[in-house]
Parts: C-alpha cells; sequence; structure tokens
C-alpha cells in the first residue's frame, strides 16, 4: 500500500449478526443511481487528463492467465513502473508515475520480487482463486507461503456458499483467519459478487468481511460470468462509507474484472469521489485490477496531448 502515516489499518470487531441480518438495498435506487452515473457528461480536456492519470495511480496491473511465465510478468513489473513514455510524461509535466501494484499468481511472485525489489507493491491472488474451493488449511498455507514469499497485498477469495446460505458466523470466522494469516500484507477480501445473487447479498458480505478485518473489499476475480458493475459498486462503497462513520476504520475499494476503458475507470472515479469523498482517490483505498486498462487511457492522453489518437501497438503492452 501506499505510505500513509495517518491512516489506521482495520481491525476485526465483533460480528453482530442483528446489524447483518437487517442490512436490505433498495435495488431500484441503485440502478437509477447507476443510470444517472452513466449519462452524465464526464470531466474534459485537463481535467480528464488530471483523472486519468490518478486512475493509473490506482491500478493493479494485473496477469493471470494459465500460460503466464516470468518473461510476461518482467514485462508487467516494468510496464508498472513506466506505465507511460516518456513524451507523455513530459507533456502532463509529470516526473514520476506508476501504477498502485502489480497483482500476479503465487508462482509470479518471485520474479516479481526480483524485478521490483521493494519500489511497488505485489498483491497475490490466493485461498484457492478463483473459486475458493479448498480446505481451510490448504488456503491459509498459501497465504503464509505468498508472504514469504514476498507478497505485500493478498487478494483471498471467500467462500460464496456461507454468503448463499447465510452462514455469517463461518464467512466471519474464514475472514479473520485469512486476515491472521496475512501479518503485516493486507488483505484485500474478493466477493464475487456475480455470483452472490442480491445486492442484500453483497452489503452483508461486505459488511462481515470489514468486520473480520479486512482492509478492501473487491467485487470479482475477474473469472466470474459477471464482474465489477455500477450498482455492486454503490452497495460495496455505501457499506463502507456506513462503516467507517461506526467504526472509525477506512476500508479501501476494488472493482476488479471488465474495467477496460479510460470512461469505466473514470465512472468508478466519480463513485468513490461522490459517495466517500477525495480522501478515498488514492492507492491506499481504491484500485482498479485491470490488465487491458492501461493502453486505452494511454491513447486518451496521447489524445489530450496531441490531438490524435494512436493506434494501441504504440503502446508498450505488459
Amino acid at each position: 500500500m501506499s505510505p500513509n502515516l495517518d491512516f489506521k489499518r482495520n481491525t476485526a470487531i465483533d460480528l453482530d449478526l442483528g446489524w447483518i441480518n437487517h442490512l436490505k438495498v433498495n435495488r431500484n435506487a441503485a440502478d437509477r443511481r447507476a443510470a444517472s452515473l452513466a449519462n452524465r457528461r464526464t470531466v474534459k480536456k485537463e481535467y480528464q487528463a488530471a483523472w486519468l492519470v490518478r486512475a493509473i495511480e490506482c491500478i493493479d496491473l494485473t496477469t493471470l492467465s494459465g500460460d503466464d511465465t516470468p518473461g510476461r510478468v518482467e514485462r508487467l513489473c516494468r510496464k508498472a513502473m513506466r506505465p507511460l513514455r516518456a513524451d507523455l510524461m513530459e507533456a502532463l509535466g509529470l516526473d514520476h508515475l506508476t501504477t498502485g501494484a502489480v497483482c500476479v499468481y503465487h508462482e509470479m511472485i518471485g520474479p516479481a520480487v526480483q524485478i521490483l525489489q521493494g519500489r511497488l507493491p505485489i498483491a497475490a491472488v490466493s485461498t484457492a482463486f478463483p473459486a475458493g474451493l479448498s480446505s481451510l488449511e490448504t488456503k491459509l498455507r498459501e497465504i503464509e507461503l505468498s508472504v514469504a514469499a514476498g507478497a505485500t497485498e493478498i487478494d483471498i477469495v471467500i467462500t460464496r456458499q456461507h454468503v448463499l446460505t447465510g452462514n455469517w458466523q463461518a464467512l466471519y470466522d474464514e475472514m479473520v483467519a485469512y486476515r491472521k494469516a496475512c501479518g503485516d500484507a493486507h488483505v484485500k477480501a474478493i466477493l464475487a459478487t456475480g455470483e452472490l445473487v442480491t445486492l442484500d447479498n453483497v452489503a452483508k458480505a461486505s459488511w462481515v468481511c470489514m468486520m473480520a478485518g479486512a482492509d478492501f473489499i473487491k467485487t470479482s476475480t475477474g473469472k466470474e460470468g459477471v464482474n465489477a458493475t455500477i450498482p455492486v459498486s454503490l452497495t460495496m462503497v455505501r457499506a463502507i462509507r456506513d462503516y467507517y462513520e461506526q467504526t472509525g476504520f477506512k476500508v479501501g475499494y476494488k472493482p476488479a474484472g471488465g474495467v477496460g476503458t479510460a470512461k469505466a475507470a473514470l465512472q468508478y472515479l466519480t463513485v468513490m469521489k461522490e459517495e466517500l469523498g477525495n480522501e478515498w482517490l488514492q492507492p491506499h483505498l481504491f484500485r482498479i485490477g485491470a490488465s487491458s486498462l492501461l493502453t486505452d487511457i494511454e491513447r486518451q492522453l496521447e489524445h489530450y496531448v496531441t490531438g490524435n489518437y494512436s493506434a494501441a501497438y504504440r503502446h508498450a503492452q505488459p
């Protein structure tokens, strides 16, 4: 995470089942709010450029493919450290710019550590990602091995059946165990919202994971049929806002899966600004899980600088 001396890490609190069982989300209202964001005139010109630079700073640049190699991860890491071409950096008046982190499978932590050497956080997906269907003992050991290998953030997947059957105590206990296994590494709880059926379930799972000490709550693995959406994001960030008001702990938010365009990134930045405020528009409280997003942002920034759109191949691919 980006250093912030005033940041107080989330700490587990007691599970309040009375609160959880009474959570309700107005689906129609969430859909109307999402539609208003989609139809709104977005920021333009230098303001858009500034927002897109902030989006870059909040990207978890990701490769989670079965054919990942050390060479691909090396390219990913070098791209994360220099996400924009030198001429665009100069034209934008930027001296230094990186993504928020890189995100890889456990086996690729070593190559990432070798290249980054502590200059950027390394997030590792864990706990039998993406399905999460292995024993708790196996999942906890996987976290421990990833932290030992050099991961500074762990993206865990919750057991969806706990949500679908309303077993909130089991979800809480599981998340507490994950948090403990992570130690000093920050933990992002992936809810796999596309598989949770209702926004009520999304809200309840968000609250349970935060009560159990999650540093971030995250929408998706990127492998589900439905990944990040604006209605789901509204539900989750409002849970974060209410949790902060009740506990004083600031929890981060990470949409992931399907956020592939600069326009989409601006929508999520808008959600964060309007629902949580400028303080949450920082890498230690907001990340976007993405692989192709950076290329589109580069193209938009080149258009701002030159007045012309460039082909994607003009920008180095991670």
